[in-house]
């Protein structure tokens, strides 16, 4: 196992080793013992920050092949940027100087799905406009584009996701200073495979 990464690229360059371990079944599942746990006991440095859909097939720790204190986990349904939820990004950027954050998408989304398949956005479940309803201009902006594939609105949404964060004050000074990244990666459920998804 290596030293803890330090740098984004070293981030970044273990998530997907860490995929790849968990790809051919060769996890190590580092810092998951005891020495590990009180170690953490007086605080945390992860190296990355990933945020990431609440499926329970997207658990961060398990596609990653990570331990105690390695990842900063953000989740929301359909992962959707709420202010909490940047607020806690920004949280482990600027006070755990965490030097990655990976918004991680997936196939088959429901909630993606779910946005997807409403013709008219005020039809579908008043429980559930808080994240319909944040999802509905990726969606536009993807039929706009002749895309049609709930997958491929997913990727899209990913693409949206890391702009807005790479906008955000904290972050573009975190950027500039050449200490934090913000990449998007798609996950595979079938394959387990994680890959980088490239946005401007």
């Amino acid at each position: 196992m290596s030293t803890t990464p330090c740098t984004p690229q070293e981030a970044l360059d273990e998530l997907l080793a860490g995929n790849r371990r968990f790809l051919t079944g060769r996890r190590l599942h580092p810092n998951q013992d005891a020495d590990r746990r009180a170690e953490l006991a007086h605080g945390q440095r992860p190296f990355a920050a990933v945020f990431g859909c609440s499926d329970s097939r997207l658990a961060a720790e398990i596609v990653f092949d990570r331990g105690l204190g390695d990842l900063f986990v953000v989740r929301s349904a359909g992962h959707i940027a709420g202010p909490e939820i940047v607020a806690s990004l920004v949280y482990a950027v600027t006070v755990l100087k965490t030097p990655l954050i990976a918004v991680l998408g997936h196939d088959s989304c429901g909630a993606v799905g779910a946005a997807h398949s409403l013709s008219d956005i005020k039809h579908g479940d008043p429980a559930l406009m808080p994240i319909i309803g944040r999802l509905a201009p990726v969606v536009a902006e993807a039929r706009r584009s002749g895309v049609n594939s709930p997958d491929a609105v997913s990727e899209l949404h990913v693409r949206r996701t890391v702009e807005h964060l790479r906008r955000h004050e904290a972050v573009v000074a975190a950027i500039d200073a050449g200490v934090c990244r913000v990449e998007g990666m798609f996950y595979h459920l079938a394959e387990g495979r994680v890959r980088v998804v490239d946005a401007p």
